[in-house]
């Protein structure tokens, strides 16, 4: 496993810790405070760039190459969650029978909690029974802020 170069990106929700490999992007969170030593990379300036475009509602699918990091069930879920395009959503349910293993509810919850790309890999978009605003790492307000901005309605 390669070493990761990191860059921040400001936007209107929190400070944005990126993180490259030689491959692609490999990490994408919410940080209080520079957390490392800031880095150049072809990678992270392409990465920072569509963030801020996602923030100024001029991108809507991400075009970054991508180092998913995660067990073999982690990256299907990951792929998956990927297929929910930009103002929509889906619940965990949803996710679980298109993975066509409709017990596996919690095992796609917990996978979802492990996304590494916050917002390129659009965990935010995917919703508790009866469209409930459940489970963000980054915080349900940060959640409920991105399903606003790309104009997902919200029960």
């Amino acid at each position: 496993m390669d070493a990761l170069l990191f860059g921040y990106v400001d936007s209107p929700i929190g400070l944005i810790e990126i993180g490259c490999s030689e491959t692609g992007v490999a990490a994408l969170n919410f940080v209080d405070s520079l957390r490392r030593p800031v880095s150049v990379s072809p990678c992270l300036t392409a990465a920072n760039e569509q963030i801020a475009a996602y923030f100024a509602g001029k991108l809507r699918t991400f075009d970054l190459p991508l180092d998913l990091r995660g067990t073999e069930f982690q990256r299907r879920v990951w792929a998956q969650l990927r297929t929910v395009a930009y103002g929509q959503t889906a619940t965990y349910l949803e996710i679980a029978l298109a993975l066509e293993n409709p017990q596996a509810v919690r095992a796609v919850g917990a996978a979802n909690g492990q996304n590494p790309l916050a917002i390129v890999v659009p965990c935010h978009r995917i919703l508790g029974s009866g469209g409930k605003l459940i489970g963000y790492g980054g915080g349900l307000w940060r959640k409920e802020w991105l399903l606003r901005h790309e104009g997902a309605l919200l029960v």
